[in-house]
């Protein structure tokens, strides 16, 4: 492409894009709404020797919008291996090479985390160009405490293996934060009430930035009941969890069950220490107690 191709237009006006050094460009994009991109990403996304991105069709809409003529090459998981080593055979050779996803930061669940190890490992200079962020406009529009947050990409899709994840996270102290696909949302919270339980406060937060928006509010076990009887829901969803609070210390009765729940399934030394994870109580303590609810039986 000539330099006179290097150019965006913003409303009426046709800007010239200034040259870019060598280096991975990390550009982010629009989650929706095609005005939140930044005027430093425009300028990269012109001005890029090389312009990599998820999905051609999805960066060419962003393109035609501010009149970049730029052509996109896909980049994406399944010719990583592939495109890869292209991209940064281009860095060696001094050109500038802009990587995006189709929305959002790159990197954030993607493969775009290999570019740039490969980048960085070469010695080539990688440089973000912030912008939108599915899950910090998320965090901002929930209305959940924000001080201390852990964004932990997808659940697994599976009914045990995502609980075994929530259970792994239950005890974070903070917001966490999740992107669902719609059609597995009302499992996910199901599976989310009867892990962190259903009193902890959450968003499920959709169509954010869109004609759409909504932020639906409640604690775990609402929005299970709300998206259980709400039938299809459509459109990109990040699934924001609160911080939990503060545990009781369960009552004699209750680690009674416990303990006589796992010891079905485990011998009696693993079965104190799952039963001290989920309680807090001393192991030792739940093992003895392990032996007197076995020395009481047998009498």
């Amino acid at each position: 492409m000539g330099e006179g191709g290097r150019t965006f237009r913003l409303h009426n006006a046709v800007v010239p894009a200034r040259p870019l050094e060598p280096a991975l460009y990390l550009v982010a994009t629009p989650i929706g709404n095609l005005s939140d991109i930044t005027l430093r990403a425009l300028e990269t996304l012109a001005g890029a020797d090389v312009l990599a991105c998820e999905d051609t069709r999805v960066t060419r809409v962003l393109l035609d919008r501010y009149g970049i003529v730029n052509r996109p090459y896909a980049y994406h998981e399944y010719n990583a291996d592939e495109v890869g080593p292209r991209l940064i055979a281009a860095l060696d050779a001094g050109k500038s090479v802009a990587l995006v996803s189709d929305a959002g930061t790159p990197l954030v669940s993607d493969p775009g985390y290999r570019l740039a190890l490969l980048a960085i490992e070469a010695g080539h200079r990688v440089v973000p160009i912030p912008g939108a962020s599915a899950p910090l406009a998320a965090l901002v529009g929930a209305g959940l405490p924000n001080d201390a947050f852990f964004f932990a990409g997808f659940l697994p899709s599976k009914d045990k293996a995502r609980r075994d994840r929530l259970a792994e996270l239950a005890g974070v102290p903070a917001t966490l934060l999740f992107f669902e696909s719609p059609h597995r949302i009302a499992a996910t919270l199901v599976s989310a009430a009867d892990v962190l339980g259903e009193s902890r406060p959450a968003c499920v937060c959709r169509e954010l930035t869109k004609t759409f928006e909504e932020f639906r509010r409640g604690t775990l076990g609402e929005l299970a009941a709300h998206y259980a009887e709400a039938g299809a829901v459509k459109g990109e969803i990040v699934l924001v969890i609160g911080p939990p609070g503060e545990a009781a210390a369960p009552g004699a009765e209750d680690v009674d069950r416990l303990l006589a729940q796992l010891v079905r399934d485990m011998p009696a030394g693993k079965a104190a220490t799952e039963a001290a994870r989920q309680t807090g109580l001393p192991r030792r303590d739940l093992y003895q107690r392990l032996l007197d609810l076995k020395d009481g039986d047998a009498r």
